[in-house]
């Protein structure tokens, strides 16, 4: 039997930090832009780093980018939806 190496893709150097928002912490959001969940981009429940940071469906995730511009950050929002099928 080969022992499979489990792989934590949280410490990748391609993968940027993300945060799993507070219910408080989505409504300012969505309270800001004037929008509603359906409108923010999606990603699985089943993503790699949703697994990892233990996202379920309908949590909205923050992920942190570094920046060259003028910010240092970028912040970038992800719904957390169930993958059907």
């Amino acid at each position: 039997m080969t022992k499979k190496k489990k792989i934590d893709v949280l410490r990748h150097f391609l993968v940027p930090h993300h945060v799993i928002l507070t219910k408080e912490e989505t409504q300012e959001l969505l309270d800001k832009y004037k929008i509603q969940l359906k409108d923010l981009p999606q990603m699985y429940e089943k993503d790699p780093v949703a697994i990892a940071i233990g996202a379920k469906e309908k949590d909205v995730v923050k992920i942190i980018r570094p920046s060259s511009t003028t910010v240092s950050q970028v912040y970038y929002y992800r719904y957390v939806k169930r993958e059907r099928g």
